[in-house]
C-alpha cells in the first residue's frame, strides 16, 4: 500500500468550494488503494500546521507566526521522513521561496516521490490583475528551482512542461456521489431559466450575459430568459461593478442575485434551471487552456452549458454551446436555439463523463508518478 501526504498551505473547511475539491482527490486516492494523510494549516486560534487532525507545529499568534506558517516546512519533512511516506503530492499556493525548496529536497533525500498541482496556469495575470504581491514576485524567482526538484507538476491545462519540469496532464474531476443530477425537466416552451455558479470574478464574464440579455430585451420579446447567478462576489468592487450593469440595463426583473447557496437548496436551483453559464472572461486575464471544475459540475449535473475558453474534455460535446472569448455581449437567442436543438437528457449527458470521476484522474497520477 502506498503512503500518501497531501499537502496544502492554507485552512481547510468543509464547506469552501477549494476544500471540496481536495476532499475528493483525498478520497479519490484512497479508493485507489493508498493510505492518504492531509496536512494543513489552522488559524483560528493560534497558527498551526495540522496532520490528519493532529497538531505537527504550533507558531502560536505573534507576528513571528506570520512568518513561520510560510518558512517553517521541516516538522513536515520530518513526518515524511519518520512515517515512511512514499508519495507527496503538494498544492501550490504560488509559493516558491527557498523554504519550500528545501522541504521537497528533504523529502526526495527520504525517499518520496513528490509532485506539485498547481490548479491555474498560466496565473501571474490573476495578480496583475488584483495588484503584484511581494509573494508573486518571489514565487517568480524561485519557482524553476523549485519545478527541478520535483517528480513532475500536475496541471488541468495542455502545457507538456512549466517551468522547464514536465508535467501530468489531468481533468479536473467529478465526485459523483456529491452532485445531484437534475431531476426536473421543465416546461420550456415560454421561458429559459440560465444558471452560473462560481465565486464570481472577472474573469466569469457573467457581465457579458447581462449586456446580451439588454440586448435581446432591447426589443419587444415574447420569450422569457432569466439569469439565476449563485455565489458571492470576490470583491465589492466586483459585486459594485456588476450590481450596476444590471440596474444600468435595467435587468432587474431578469437578473437575480442568490449569494452562496449549497447543498438542497443548490439542488433545488439546478432543477428549476435548464442551462448552464460557464466561464466568459478568462480571456482577461490571459487564459485560453484550462478545464474548470464549473463545466464537470453542469455537465454532472445533466445540464447543456456554455464557456468561451479551451476545454478539450467539452469543446465538440454536442450539449456544449462555445462563445468567442471576447468582449462581445453573449448572443441570447443563440443559446435559446442551441437548446432547443439539443437532444440530450440529464442522465446521458452525466453518463458522457464517467472517464473525469476523480477517482481515475488521481490514479492516473499514481501511476505515473511511481512507474518512473
Amino acid at each position: 500500500m502506498t503512503k500518501v501526504l497531501f499537502l496544502i498551505f492554507h485552512g481547510f473547511d468543509p464547506n469552501n468550494g477549494i476544500s471540496k475539491k481536495i476532499s475528493y482527490q483525498v478520497n479519490a486516492l484512497k479508493q485507489c488503494g493508498n493510505e492518504v494523510h492531509l496536512c494543513y494549516m489552522d488559524e483560528e486560534e493560534t497558527k498551526k500546521r495540522i496532520i490528519d487532525g493532529k497538531i505537527i507545529a504550533d507558531y502560536g499568534n505573534s507576528f513571528l507566526s506570520k512568518i513561520l506558517k510560510r518558512t517553517e516546512f521541516s516538522t513536515v519533512s520530518k513526518y515524511v521522513k519518520n512515517n515512511h511516506i512514499d508519495f507527496v503530492y503538494i498544492r501550490s499556493n504560488h509559493n516558491a521561496n527557498p523554504f519550500t525548496i528545501r522541504m521537497v529536497k528533504q523529502m526526495k533525500e527520504s525517499g518520496a516521490k513528490v509532485v506539485m498541482e498547481i490548479p491555474t496556469y498560466p496565473y501571474d495575470s490573476e495578480y496583475e490583475a488584483q495588484g503584484i504581491s511581494i509573494q508573486i514576485i518571489q514565487d517568480k524567482v524561485f519557482r524553476n528551482q523549485l519545478a527541478k526538484q520535483l517528480d513532475a507538476i500536475v496541471t488541468f491545462s495542455d502545457y507538456e512542461q512549466i517551468f522547464g519540469q514536465r508535467t501530468i496532464r489531468i481533468s479536473n474531476g467529478i465526485d459523483f456521489d456529491s452532485v445531484k443530477m437534475k431531476t426536473t425537466i421543465n416546461d420550456t416552451s415560454k421561458e429559459l431559466n440560465l444558471i452560473g455558479v462560481a465565486e464570481i470574478h472577472r474573469w466569469h464574464g457573467f457581465d457579458r450575459l447581462v449586456r446580451g440579455l439588454a440586448d435581446y430585451y432591447s426589443k419587444p420579446q415574447n420569450y422569457i430568459v432569466r439569469f439565476h447567478v449563485v455565489g458571492y462576489f470576490f470583491s465589492a468592487e466586483i459585486e459594485t461593478e456588476f450590481k450596476k450593469i444590471v440596474i444600468d440595463n435595467h435587468m432587474e426583473d431578469y437578473v437575480i442575485l442568490y449569494g452562496k447557496k449549497h447543498g438542497e437548496e443548490l439542488d433545488d436551483l439546478f432543477d428549476k434551471c435548464d442551462f448552464g453559464i460557464g466561464s466568459l472572461g478568462r480571456h482577461r486575464v490571459g487564459i485560453d487552456i484550462i478545464k474548470t471544475l464549473k463545466n464537470r459540475e453542469y455537465a454532472a449535473r445533466g445540464i447543456p452549458f456554455t464557456y468561451s475558453e479551451t476545454d478539450s474534455d467539452f469543446d465538440t460535446k454536442p450539449y456544449v454551446l462555445k462563445v468567442p472569448a471576447d468582449e462581445s455581449p453573449a448572443n441570447i437567442q443563440d443559446i435559446i436555439d442551441f437548446y432547443n436543438k439539443n437532444s440530450m437528457n440529464p442522465q446521458q449527458i452525466r453518463e458522457s463523463i464517467k472517464e473525469l470521476s476523480w477517482k481515475h484522474q488521481m490514479g492516473h497520477v499514481i501511476e505515473e508518478v511511481l512507474s518512473q
